[in-house]
């Protein structure tokens, strides 16, 4: 198979959505990251998302839609508390949870009776899907448990000739996955922080409770080791390096900062020199990628702080991480 590379224009986007007819692969930006869709009321579609991705059947998906007029054909009821959120928050980064139609593949849920559906804000996605005239299921658009992908050729260097459309419309926006809120658990519940921030929901959700849920997850992105760089990623521990572990150069490790630029590192990615906790965001995928082709022995990740889409990318680095390391002089411990 080869991969057909398209500019996102009109041609480009009607080239896509047959593609998504015909039962083939597309992979296509979000404000998030790009999403690898396909028709998501074809379960033989479907199936193909987790080959090509590698992906246990155990992990849902994402049904993205280009209005709130079509949600009614995916869930079987629409509470008072859902028409507000998307009024609010749609289209933008913010997945909600309810019960499933029939009509929804098992395979899209792995086999629960939920289903995660979300109208995305970016241009080219929304125009996909309605010229598509099919619900899109769609995870992230690279291989299962590595970083997301916030540009085109992220999605090339991993996934050429597995795919037979990519739209290639350059860097994302908001840059980390949507928040996940289930509205079929009493009172809702947040399943998956991301890129509609917490505090922003509480205005609208009061009671909304944070604590994972034991059993099955509704929302994929939620196994405790995600988002893994093949270089192993390291979250900093203030105070004095212990006794025990291993202990490697600084000049053989590369730092993920989010605002200030660390010295004697081998590479330095600094997220947003100004502390904005969005720039960082947009930043964080890309950022952990470069650290990734750069050859290093470990990557030390400064912690984030955890308010607004702070605790999104928090949330990422814990389940990017191998264990932890701590400073002394010009050289890093590693705790495992």
């Amino acid at each position: 198979m080869e991969t057909q590379v398209l500019y996102p224009d009109q041609a480009g986007i009607a080239r896509a959505a047959e593609a998504i007819r015909e039962g083939q692969l597309v992979a296509f930006p979000t404000e998030t990251v790009y999403g690898l869709g396909a028709n998501a009321l074809s379960a033989d579609a479907v199936v193909r998302i987790f080959e090509v991705k590698g992906r246990p059947r155990f992990d849902p998906l994402i049904v993205h839609v280009a209005a709130p007029d079509e949600v009614p054909t995916l869930w079987r009821s629409i509470p008072p508390l859902a028409e507000k959120l998307m009024e609010r928050f749609w289209p933008g980064p913010l997945t909600l949870v309810l019960a499933k139609e029939k009509r929804v593949p098992d395979i899209v849920t792995a086999g629960l009776p939920t289903v995660a559906v979300r109208m995305p804000s970016d241009p080219v996605a929304l125009g996909l899907i309605s010229e598509a005239q099919r619900p899109i299921a769609a995870p992230s658009a690279n291989r299962f448990g590595r970083s997301s992908p916030t540009h085109h050729e992220h999605v090339l260097s991993e996934l050429t000739n597995l795919v037979e459309v990519v739209l290639a419309a350059g860097p994302t926006t908001v840059g980390i996955e949507s928040t996940v809120l289930s509205l079929a658990d009493s009172p809702p519940r947040l399943l998956r922080p991301g890129g509609t921030p917490l505090e922003a929901l509480r205005e609208e959700v009061p009671d909304l409770h944070v604590e994972t849920p034991p059993g099955p997850s509704a929302s994929p992105g939620t196994l405790p080791r995600h988002y893994l760089p093949r270089t192993p990623l390291f979250l900093l521990e203030p105070g004095p390096a212990k006794g025990s572990g291993e202990h490697l150069e600084r000049r053989r490790c590369g730092m993920l900062a989010f605002n200030e630029p660390w010295k004697a590192f081998g590479r330095v990615e600094v997220l947003s020199p100004h502390g904005d906790l969005r720039e960082a965001a947009a930043q964080f995928f890309a950022a952990l990628r470069r650290l990734d082709a750069a050859e290093l022995a470990a990557i030390v990740a400064e912690q984030i702080p955890e308010e607004g889409l702070g605790l999104a990318i928090a949330a990422r680095l814990r389940r990017a991480s191998a264990g932890h390391a701590r400073l002394s002089g010009n050289h890093v411990w590693i705790i495992r």
